[in-house]
């Protein structure tokens, strides 16, 4: 069918900025833009023909191959769309497009050095911690090379010192440090309770097995905690590479010799930057962008050579690190089919003022972050500054944290009325799914987000073995009120924290008037739910299998009712089922729970207190719930479908179709 009223502008790798963007008349003195930026601008002229109005519509398309920018694409409220002509962005005939962040790195050579064949590379004073070579992630140097160090201890002057201030040097183990002769190029990336901190080296006392760094720890660590070295040139093992600030030289060990070597390095925080003025009610709107792929960036803390208050890492979350694709006074504006990939920071995000746009299919993965951020740490009083009412839908997000650990599949922050669902999200170090940024009883503009139908797994420990290296986390993590919020029909397992905390499903800090149901939660290191504190959630209709500590989890005591837990099935063989601050202010009743191997259901106190389930029920807690083998088809192999006879439908328990898992 003919669309009427369109225009269409080409890009292309042979085009010239100084053309028309059209297919020419005279092929030698016309044809298409070279760069996305210069389509973009050619709208301002296409409007300016009709006094500013867009009065058909206009479909930029670019050519196969990969675009190098030279700055961030930006996109301002006067190259808006409408809903009747948006603007659409998207490749020609289906061709692949990747407009990169990053640039070639060229003119390599060799050089033999130990005993060892080097590729050397100028990088002309270029400081960058992500590098690929023929679209693969390479790794930098990392020592130990699979696993992790053990802190020994802290310093005696730190030991006063809070848990939530941080330090400057801890002791190592004997033989842990080796007697490196570049060490002050390295870098030590530091595991304590919920975050990394990434810590230049300024030096390492063997004597006193004191190692030294010139940026802050966010928190102060403990005996145990998890750390690597990354960057000392003697540590290079093949397929690595090693990064000598002061010289600006590359040095990469090939594993073995390829036919072509195209190494990209990363030179902009951001591909594409979409600027509204909210402010004003004035808003990029009515932008799509189809079947593109945003590649090539990297965000990283200021260099400093010498001690500063400076912090390397963040309180939560790595929320602080930005999208390569960053909007804020965004409207109506989509994303579909399209790719964010090989990233040094988060993939999207959409702060300030971005309200009803969507991610649609999308796949995220290869991220030195998180995967999406929607909303802001602070809260807008006013409505035109909000960000609400954005779709993530059928996304694919995976493979994240590669530099900030403590990154999370999707963060929604101050932020309301928006829906996840259908998305698939694995392979981070830290939470899954993040909302809300209140901790405790105060103003919070986490209301009304839905979630729904997603399959997250494979949190704290990815599906490569690797981890768990942080703790306090969840398959999903709530904080503060947040009326309206529904977590429905998702699928949570293998979810692993380390010192503690791998849990399913966690309400944090003053979650309030959240609903959790009709979920599936299995493998969890610590349980298939835990309740920090908060006040009247719901959590109904679920199904909570093999926490590995306990089943249940719920901490703080509080005088009000903190939660009403009924129609769930729970099972397991921990002897802890549920667990906790047991103050009775929450309702159990209509639940099933099966142990496995026969033994009894106890619930522990923190102050050493254990009830049988019997004087649990005495207390006025599970007095019509059963304790019976749920008859699931195949508990072995995690086919949680209920038989038909089923003793779970004795308690009221809604069989629910599952969520089909992504592949």
């Amino acid at each position: 069918m003919e669309i009427k009223n369109l225009e269409i502008l080409y890009v292309s790798k042979e085009g010239n900025d100084e053309f028309s963007g059209r297919f020419p008349k005279n092929k030698r003195n016309d044809g298409p833009f070279l760069t996305l930026q210069r389509a973009i601008d050619e709208i301002l002229n296409i409007k300016r023909i009709n006094n500013g109005i867009l009065k058909k519509q206009i479909l930029i398309m670019i050519k196969g191959g990969t675009y190098f920018i030279e700055k961030p694409i930006e996109i301002k409220c006067e190259h808006s769309g409408t809903d009747e002509f948006p603007v659409v962005i998207m490749p020609y005939k289906n061709e692949k497009v990747i407009i990169s962040g990053g640039k070639k790195l060229e003119n390599w050579k060799e050089k033999e050095i130990n005993g060892k064949n080097f590729m050397l590379i100028e990088t002309k004073g270029k400081i960058f911690r992500n590098l690929w070579l023929n679209g693969k992630r390479l790794y930098r140097a990392r020592y130990p090379k699979n696993n992790y160090l053990k802190v020994a201890d802290i310093c005696k002057e730190d030991e006063k010192k809070q848990w939530s201030e941080g330090i400057y040097k801890f002791k190592f183990n004997e033989g842990d440090i080796k007697n490196w002769i570049d060490y002050k190029n390295g870098e030590i990336i530091l595991m304590s309770k919920w975050v990394e901190s990434r810590l230049p080296i300024i030096s390492i006392d063997r004597e006193k097995r004191i190692i030294e760094f010139s940026k802050r720890t966010v928190f102060k660590p403990q005996k145990d905690d998890l750390y690597y070295i990354e960057n000392i040139f003697e540590l290079v093992d093949k397929n690595q590479w090693y990064l000598d600030f002061e010289n600006g030289i590359l040095y990469f060990l090939p594993e073995k010799y390829l036919k072509k070597y195209e190494f990209i390095i990363p030179m902009h925080e951001n591909i594409i930057r979409i600027i509204g003025k909210p402010e004003e009610d004035k808003y990029v709107e009515n932008i799509h962008f189809y079947n593109i792929t945003f590649s090539h960036t990297e965000w990283y803390f200021l260099e400093k050579s010498l001690r500063g208050n400076d912090i390397g890492g963040f309180a939560q979350a790595a929320v602080e690190v930005p999208g390569a694709v960053y909007c804020e006074g965004m409207k109506n504006c989509k994303f579909e089919n399209c790719e964010v990939s090989h990233t040094g920071n988060y993939g999207f995000e959409f702060s300030k003022g971005c309200q009803n746009n969507k991610i649609i299919n999308c796949k995220i993965y290869d991220l030195g972050g998180g995967g999406i951020k929607i909303g802001e740490r602070i809260i807008r009083e006013e409505k035109n500054l909000q960000t609400f009412g954005n779709e993530i839908k059928g996304c694919i997000i995976k493979d994240g944290g590669k530099i900030f650990h403590s990154s999370v599949g999707i963060w929604i922050g101050q932020s309301y009325g928006n829906i996840i669902e259908r998305n698939e999200i694995y392979d981070f170090y830290y939470t899954g799914i993040s909302i809300g940024w209140t901790w405790g009883y105060g103003k919070s503009l986490a209301r009304r987000n839905i979630v729904k139908f997603n399959h997250v797994h494979h949190i704290g420990k990815k599906s490569n073995g690797d981890g768990p290296i942080l703790s306090d986390m969840g398959g999903i993590y709530t904080l503060g009120i947040q009326e309206g919020t529904l977590i429905s029909n998702n699928i949570f397992h293998d979810i692993y924290g380390y010192w503690y905390g791998g849990w399913g499903i966690y309400f944090d800090e003053g979650t309030t008037n959240v609903i959790a149901e009709k979920n599936l939660v299995y493998n969890t290191s610590h349980g298939g739910f835990h309740q920090h504190y908060g006040k009247e959630n719901i959590v109904i209709n679920n199904i909570f299998a093999f926490g590995r500590e306990q089943q249940i989890q719920i901490t703080r005591p509080e005088n009000h009712k903190r939660f009403i837990f009924e129609r769930n099935i729970i099972i397991g063989n921990t002897e802890k089922w549920i667990y906790g601050g047991i103050d009775f202010n929450f309702i159990f009743d209509k639940n099933l729970y099966f142990r496995i191997d026969g033994g009894e259901i106890k619930i522990f106190d923190y102050n050493g207190k254990v009830y049988s389930f019997e004087e649990w029920q005495e207390k006025g807690m599970d007095r019509n719930s059963i304790v019976e083998d749920p008859k699931f088809y195949n508990i072995k192999n995690f086919d949680f479908r209920l038989k038909k006879l089923s003793p779970a439908f004795k308690i009221g328990f809604e069989k629910f179709e599952l969520p089909k898992k992504n592949s």
